[in-house]
């Protein structure tokens, strides 16, 4: 007999009291304003079409929401909702402050720009009455297009800051407050706020929406925490409403959500930090730097299904890789920080139209970038932990879409093996057994990993750059003994020079002592 069974079994017949348990049922009744958490695990949808189900009489009927909306979410190809946005646009209707955590390319842009853009109804001359913080420009402008089709027929001023100085002019205290929505990072805005007076005011922003929001709170020098403090400070409005949405859960988000935001709703869709069960993931032991070269090549002469993203640690070996496969008769192409804003949008345009088949990036591109249709991800250099390896992978596999992701790794990645082989198994892919009995590593070796990337030889099977350093040092040597040569020769006329000098001054001076004698006589 189970306990649960016993204890019903022994309660059976019993009544309670409300009326006499009156003051000890209010004593511990949970208020509203406390935190409420909701976890939904991911299940098959039910074939068996219902009428019941479809959200769009939901929205309708419980939340009014307009034909205009509807009508843009289905010409935006939302056919059925997705878990996270069955939960979290109901909550942000009902102006819940949220937190929310959904699997890569769940659709949770739509989650949080479909109630915003209700709440807000239609423009006015109040200046800007919400904003969405993104950590990278290239996620920014793609919240910003999604923007502009979802709101299509409302009239809203819908803002991305490009540059600082222009937005100084734009958004300044004299201008005319004709705006409604701020597409920008957190670094841009602050910009504008460090100004006296501030050039930016926020005093009517109802909405403050953060996207990746475990990213932004990644610890660091240049740490978003402080940054969204003094954002949310600026935001003076009392009926500011806070919602963060990311596809992983960290514990300095939900310790910052919980002392901040009253009244918090947490939504976490599936299992925590986990991978979509679409993308078919692979470990590829492959020895050596130059072993991920050839393993990589080996790829490509199998055949392999264009568009590929190919991640690296650091912009130094996105350009070593560049120059290894752009001579391979691939249409390569690479992104990394150094490049210019305008360089960066050119890459971005020509993968998404097909021109480039691969694209080397670093952890730049593997935050909420939704690019259709990529087949492949490749980690060339292995993940810093987990969290980056579920975005990593998170940009293949996107809206009911299969995909591939191998991850090569050497002797020296065995610190995060374990991590992310628990991941590929929480998400049903095929693990070796000794991966998951390895033993855990110290938490400090996991942190500064995430930090500091590991020294890596160089990808280049050819050391072009030493060859140079040399040929330049033969000819800095061979010039030096030139010069040494030459020198000598110089001192050495020098020396003749003299002794010529000196032989005619001591001629001179016998001549004219000869001639002083014969005078004399």
């Amino acid at each position: 007999m189970d306990a649960f069974d016993l204890f019903k079994k022994l309660s059976s017949g019993t009544k309670f009291d409300k009326r006499r348990f009156k003051t000890d049922i209010e004593k511990f009744k949970i208020s509203k304003s406390k935190n409420e958490e909701i976890t939904i695990k991911t299940e098959p949808v039910d074939p068996v079409p219902s009428s019941k189900r479809k959200r769009d009489q939901d929205l309708k009927t419980f939340y009014n929401v307009p034909k205009d909306l509807l009508k843009n979410l289905t010409e935006c190809n939302y056919s059925t909702p997705t878990p996270i946005q069955m939960q979290a646009i109901p909550i942000m209707l009902e102006k819940r402050p949220l937190l929310a955590c959904a699997p890569t390319g769940s659709g949770k842009t739509a989650a949080f720009l479909l109630p915003m853009i209700n709440h807000l109804k239609g423009p006015e001359k109040r200046g800007f009455r919400a904003i969405i913080l993104n950590p990278t420009r290239e996620l920014a402008k793609q919240t910003y297009r999604e923007c502009v089709r979802l709101s299509e027929g409302r009239g809203f001023r819908i803002h991305i800051i490009s540059k600082v100085d222009q937005a100084l002019e734009k958004y300044g205290p004299k201008s005319s407050q004709k705006f409604d929505i701020l597409i920008t990072t957190p670094k841009r805005l602050l910009c504008l706020l460090n100004y006296e007076p501030p050039a930016i005011s926020l005093g009517n922003v109802e909405w403050l929406v953060v996207d990746e929001a475990d990213k932004l709170f990644e610890a660091g020098p240049r740490s978003f925490r402080s940054q969204l403090k003094q954002i949310s400070t600026a935001c003076s409005n009392e009926n500011l409403r806070i919602a963060m949405f990311s596809a992983t859960n960290t514990f300095i988000v939900n310790k910052w959500c919980k002392r901040h935001m009253k009244g918090l709703v947490r939504v976490t869709i599936g299992l925590k930090n986990a991978a979509t069960d679409l993308v078919d993931q692979e470990l590829l032991f492959v020895g050596s730097e130059r072993g991920k070269l050839v393993a990589f090549r080996d790829i490509i002469s199998k055949g392999m299904a264009p568009p590929v993203l190919v991640f690296v640690q650091s912009k130094q070996r996105a350009k070593e890789l560049f120059d290894e496969l752009i001579y391979d008769g691939i249409n390569v192409d690479l992104i990394h920080a150094d490049r210019t804003q305008m360089q960066r949008d050119n890459v971005v345009r020509c993968f998404r139209e097909g021109k480039i088949w691969v694209l080397i990036c670093t952890e730049l591109m593997s935050r909420g970038i939704d690019f259709k249709g990529v087949n492949l991800v490749i980690n060339y250099d292995f993940p810093p932990s987990a969290i980056s390896y579920v975005h990593r992978i998170g940009r293949t596999g996107r809206a009911g879409h299969k995909g591939k992701a191998i991850t090569f790794f050497t002797e020296e990645d065995t610190t995060n093996l374990r991590s992310i082989a628990v991941v590929m198994r929480a998400s049903g892919c095929d693990v070796p057994d000794y991966m998951l009995r390895m033993k855990k590593h110290d938490k400090r070796e996991m942190k500064k990993l995430e930090k500091v990337a590991p020294k890596r030889d160089s990808i280049a099977l050819k050391p072009r750059k030493p060859k140079l350093k040399k040929k330049v040092g033969e000819s800095t040597q061979k010039s030096s003994e030139a010069k040494k040569v030459k020198n000598k020769a110089f001192k050495n006329k020098n020396k003749m020079e003299k002794k010529k000098t000196s032989n005619g001054k001591s001629k001179k001076m016998k001549f004219s002592k000869e001639k002083k004698n014969n005078e004399t006589l």
